[in-house]
């Protein structure tokens, strides 16, 4: 019924200008009878529904969202969504710096979970895609849509929090299950190493190549076995931030320093953009060496040579952000939910300990990690720390 309602309503407008003006007053007032309906429909939905241009310039918001936001009826039109919640514009555009066709990027939908301080603390996953105007293409817009799921975030740490003893033992299971074959690998060879050393009479070269091999088996598997349980005792038994001043493009330099030998052997190129009078945060400098260090091995990983990665750092008045970009193959859709799972991994070798340690280290430092990947388009990863002197805003 709805639908034969509007396509009459169409087939009305399209010969406006024939209509004699009773027939043009009728129409205007049926116009407004639509309007306010759908007005109504619009303010009594639990959702945030919002219209923004391209610019990110806000054009229209129902009551809910004006309720989430602190926007005010007046402000629409001014009110650059961007700027107005921290983070929120698509990092994966602005970060790769390519030129990409508008077909792309409105095909490019976005979901996010966000923090909000103002007008009061809430939990909101958002939900964005942008659309042109009309069928002929017109001006692009994005349609956002807002749910606060700020109870069924605190149900969820709750919920983390009664399970932490299953969750513990799972971890357990896993590193045994780790720790397994490289312990019988190790074994064998130590048991090689022994008889060999028993029947070595002279310095006879055959042999003490042989025994040079097995020791160097010995030597990568003891490694990869001090790797398996670092990472572990990192997830299972934290250890609290010691938090100071810091200058975070400081400890991303440090780190990209320390894996300069690494990117190039890989064949990989390092752009960075990161002003050195950032506003400071106050966070634990190693555990932050920990968490580039993580990302940039991922990214490095991801990557064939040839490959670019690109660090950028801004900051607003509430937070320093870090993105990091890179230019791999990017992760499968049903994969990206699955990234902070303890021992979930898509790397051969891999432990899949890495995001979840980067994951409680952020949270640790009253920070986020957003993660946004397309595949054949690569990974943008979003670090956000608050600032040490952020401002409070006040209701007015």
């Amino acid at each position: 019924m709805a639908a034969k309602t509007y396509k009459s309503l169409d087939h009305v407008l399209g010969r406006f200008d024939s209509l004699d003006p009773a027939s043009r007053a009728s129409l205007v007032q049926r116009l407004a009878r639509e309007r306010r309906l759908l007005e109504n429909i619009f303010n009594v939905l639990k959702d945030g529904v919002i219209l923004v241009d391209a610019d990110g310039r806000v054009e229209y918001a129902n009551q809910t969202a004006g309720k989430m936001l602190g926007l005010r009826d007046d402000q629409l039109g001014d009110v650059v969504l961007w700027r107005f919640v921290p983070g929120l514009r698509p990092p994966i555009i602005d970060v790769s710096g390519d030129a990409r066709d508008d077909a792309v990027q409105a095909a490019h939908a976005m979901t996010r979970e966000i923090e909000l301080t103002y007008p009061e603390p809430r939990v909101l996953r958002l939900y964005m895609v942008p659309f042109f105007s009309d069928e002929n293409g017109g001006r692009q817009q994005y349609a956002v849509i807002l749910g606060d799921i700020t109870n069924e975030r605190e149900k969820t740490e709750q919920r983390i929090a009664d399970e932490r003893t299953s969750s513990i033992r799972l971890l357990a299971a896993g590193v045994a299950h780790e720790l397994g074959n490289p312990l019988n690998s190790l074994t064998i060879h130590l048991q090689l190493i022994e008889r060999r050393l028993k029947k070595l009479k002279g310095a006879a070269q055959k042999d003490a190549d042989a025994l040079a091999e097995s020791i160097g088996v010995c030597q990568e598997e003891v490694k990869r076995l001090d790797g398996i349980i670092t990472n572990f005792l990192e997830a299972v038994h934290p250890r609290p931030p010691d938090l100071c001043e810091t200058q975070v493009s400081e400890v991303l330099a440090d780190v990209l320093h320390f894996q300069r030998r690494e990117l190039e052997d890989r064949g990989i190129t390092v752009e960075v953009e990161a002003p050195g009078d950032l506003p400071l945060v106050m966070a634990d400098r190693n555990q932050l060496k920990q968490v580039f260090f993580n990302i940039n091995k991922n990214a490095m990983e991801a990557m064939q040579p040839g490959g670019v990665l690109r660090v950028k750092a801004r900051a607003d008045d509430d937070n320093v952000y870090l993105l990091f970009g890179d230019t791999g193959a990017g992760i499968k859709q049903a994969d990206l939910a699955k990234l902070f799972q303890p021992y979930h991994t898509t790397k051969q070798g891999g432990h899949g300990l890495g995001l979840m340690i980067v994951q409680r280290i952020m949270r640790e430092h009253g920070g986020q990690i957003g993660v946004e990947s397309r595949e054949g388009a690569g990974t943008v990863v979003t670090l956000q720390f608050p600032r040490k002197d952020r401002r409070v805003r006040m209701l007015k």
